[in-house]
Formats: structure tokens, C-alpha cells, sequence
């Protein structure tokens, strides 16, 4: 196990709590925004995380990251024995870990690499709370469902929750980059029937070659007065990007084309239209700020979890969603005339798609971790509830405060 020595516990001082997430930036993202607030708040913070995860940028610097031994459990049983070992071995070094560090809870964020904390926190009698970004319940997730203290949601609604594990939810929302939080008071970019209509198309760190390949036409099957004004930025793998330059060139349609965007919330700010994938991170930042978004689900997603997290939004109106399979030039462009069906639509769209955001997600994921080993439990945000912060928190979306509504 790798990482900083961890400072003693000491009477008096800050509690301590254990943060377990790897593989992927969705998983991670959310922690390290979790360990900024803990850490505001005078508490000491650990990341467990796996070899993937020490690598993926933006670990806060003051807290260390110890590397343990993640198990793989694929379709061939074959490799399970192993897999199986590989979990014991990060159980038993989560262990050691706690008995030095002594947290007060220990929060894990779903995915393999969160296993061998959860397993050790759980079996030792460790408060621990789940966060679930995504709209259907992970798989590691429901599989300590019934051992936790708590399940923290992104989504009012939530797949593959069993009922009888519903008095532990609570809903506080994916925290986002405070970059892009900075902008939900922002009004949305004016948008006039001659200006500029900017749309942003990404599809994740890497890319997704299917909107390389059906954008560009998309956009070139939109009505002159409507082709004529747009400006794209687009998110291209490596080896995609001069084939795209040249499909907008062809098309007489201005585009700045990318592998990577260091400065996406800025990108973001500016964007009237966003068009790619339903990760979880990004379904938070679009209605973080109040962006109307055409949406292609990950086909292969587990559990298919990306079209699940378009439900919300698709519902109140800021969003349209489209199945990879249908997702062609054809459709696109007539899914994008049905958001921006005339001059306020993409307008009335963000307003809808602002509604959907919670802010406080960081905050009230925190109040949450931090009700154990000091405080009482906390009326934190729950399913159904009717409590105060709850009914505070709806009458200022529903005002649309800082909003240029439609």
C-alpha cells in the first residue's frame, strides 16, 4: 500500500474519514470534491483508490492516496480465484490503514476498486455511507446496500434499489468542478434569431467516433438560416480529427476541433447547445449551469446506465435523448429543431435543464458523512421527504433566481 504517512489522531483535532473510489474520473471526481469540503471543514481525509485511479489528475494535495489491490471479476470464472485474492489482500491493508488513521466513516463511491474499504469498514463496524452518481444503483453498490449506513443519490429515481433499502437514501446530487459551479448564476449566452448559435459536442476524455461521424452531417441537414450561424467546438479522438476538419469544411460550417479542452467550463459558458454522452459528470455540469443538451446514451454501459440518467432531464424538457442505434444525421437534426422550434426554445430548455441541478450536492454530501462519529444523523435531502432544507431548496430552483427564464 502506497501513500503519505497519515498524522496520528489527536484529542481535539478534526475527525477522520476514508474516501474509496478509483478507475474512472466518475467515480473520482466526485471524492476529490467531497475531500475539498471535508477539508474546509477541519477534517483529515484518505483516498483508497487503485492504480487507474492514482493516475487520473485533480487529488486534492492534501490528501494522501494509498494504493491497494483491486479484483477483476469478469465473464470467466476462471479468473475469479484471483480476483477473489486480490480483494482479501486490499481488505486486509484497508485494515491496517484504519487501525492507524481511525475513521469515523468511510465513504465509498462504487465501482471494483471500492471493494476492499467498503468490505473492511463494513466487517469492522465502521459507519459506512455509498454515493451513487448514476440513476441505477452500481453493482458494488447493491451489493452493500443492506451493510450500510446510508446510500447517497444523484437521481430522485433510482434503478435496481431494492425498497426495503429506501429509508437509507438520501438525495444530494453529484458535486461538480467549482469552475463550472461558478456559472449557474450566470444568465444563458443571448441568443438572438441572427446571431451565433455555439454548440459544443464532446464524448468524453477519449471521445466517441459515432459523433465524429454523425455531427457534422447533423448539423449540415439544419435549415440555411440556421446552418449559416452556427459555431462548433467538438472533442475528437486523435486519429479522427482531420477527417472531421475536412466534414465541416465541406460543409461551410466553422468548427475548432480538439483532443482535450483544458478549459471545458469556459467552453461550457459559452455553449447554446450541447450534444454527447450521459455520464454522470456530465449530466451534472449541464444542469450545474443550465445547458440544453442532445444526448447518445453509451450502448454498452453497465446496467445502461447513461440512458437512465437522461430520465430526469428529458422529462422537465431540457434535454432529448437518442439511442446510439437511431442516432443518425437525419435524426439529430430534426431532435435539435425540436429543442430550438423557435427563438426562445433552446432559452426555455436551459431554464428546464437548470431546474434539474443541485448545487448544494458537495454540501450536503458532506453534512452527511460528517453526522457520523460527532453530531447526530442530519435532516439531510431524503427521497420523498418534506423537510426544510428540502422545501427551501425547491422554492429557489423554482424561482429560477439568477435566470434569465423563457
Amino acid at each position: 500500500m502506497s501513500g503519505a504517512p497519515i498524522s496520528p489522531v489527536r484529542s481535539g483535532a478534526g475527525r477522520h474519514y476514508v474516501l474509496a473510489a478509483g478507475g474512472t474520473g466518475g467515480h473520482l471526481l466526485p471524492a476529490f470534491a467531497l475531500a475539498t469540503e471535508l477539508e474546509r471543514r477541519g477534517h483529515h481525509v484518505a483516498l483508497i483508490t487503485d492504480a487507474r485511479g492514482e493516475a487520473i489528475p485533480g487529488k486534492p494535495d492534501f490528501m494522501p492516496a494509498h494504493v491497494l489491490p483491486v479484483g477483476r471479476f469478469g465473464k470467466n470464472p476462471l479468473g475469479w480465484f484471483a480476483g477473489i485474492k486480490a480483494v482479501l489482500e486490499g481488505r486486509s491493508m484497508a485494515l491496517r490503514l484504519f487501525e492507524s488513521f481511525a475513521p469515523s466513516a468511510v465513504v465509498g463511491f462504487g465501482g471494483y476498486p471500492s471493494i476492499p474499504a467498503v468490505l473492511a469498514a463494513t466487517g469492522r463496524g465502521i459507519p459506512t455511507v455509498l454515493h451513487e452518481q448514476n440513476a441505477v444503483l452500481g453493482r458494488v453498490n447493491r451489493l452493500f446496500a443492506r451493510r450500510v449506513e446510508a446510500i447517497a443519490t444523484a437521481y430522485p429515481e433510482i434503478e435496481r434499489l431494492k425498497p426495503k433499502h429506501s429509508g437509507k437514501v438520501h438525495l444530494v446530487g453529484n458535486p461538480v468542478r467549482a469552475g463550472v459551479l461558478s456559472l449557474r448564476d450566470e444568465d444563458y449566452p443571448a441568443l438572438h434569431e441572427d446571431g451565433v448559435l455555439r454548440v459544443l459536442v464532446t464524448g468524453g476524455s477519449q471521445g466517441a467516433r459515432v459523433l465524429s461521424e454523425v455531427v457534422p452531417d447533423g448539423l449540415a441537414m439544419l435549415p440555411p438560416a440556421v446552418r449559416q450561424r452556427l459555431q462548433v467546438t467538438q472533442q475528437c479522438r486523435p486519429e479522427d480529427v482531420d477527417a472531421v476538419r475536412q466534414r465541416y469544411r465541406s460543409h461551410d460550417i466553422p468548427a475548432e476541433l480538439g483532443t482535450y479542452f483544458e478549459n471545458m467550463a469556459a467552453r461550457l459558458a459559452d455553449a447554446h447547445l450541447f450534444i454527447g454522452r450521459a455520464g454522470a459528470s456530465t449530466i451534472a455540469e449541464l444542469t450545474a449551469v443550465g445547458r440544453p443538451a442532445i444526448l447518445v446514451p453509451l450502448p454498452i454501459a453497465t446496467d445502461d446506465h447513461q440512458a437512465a440518467n437522461t430520465r430526469e432531464m428529458v422529462k422537465a424538457g431540457g434535454a432529448r435523448m437518442i439511442r446510439q442505434h437511431n442516432f443518425t444525421a437525419k435524426e439529430l437534426a430534426k431532435q435539435i429543431m425540436a429543442l430550438a422550434d423557435n427563438p426562445s426554445g433552446l432559452a426555455k430548455a436551459a431554464h428546464a435543464a437548470w431546474n434539474c441541478g443541485r448545487p448544494d450536492a458537495v454540501r450536503d454530501l458532506a453534512d452527511l458523512v460528517e453526522s457520523f462519529g460527532g453530531a447526530e444523523m442530519m435532516d439531510v435531502i431524503r427521497v420523498g421527504g418534506n423537510n426544510a432544507r428540502g422545501a427551501t431548496q425547491g422554492a429557489a430552483v423554482g424561482q429560477g433566481a439568477g435566470r434569465n427564464a423563457a
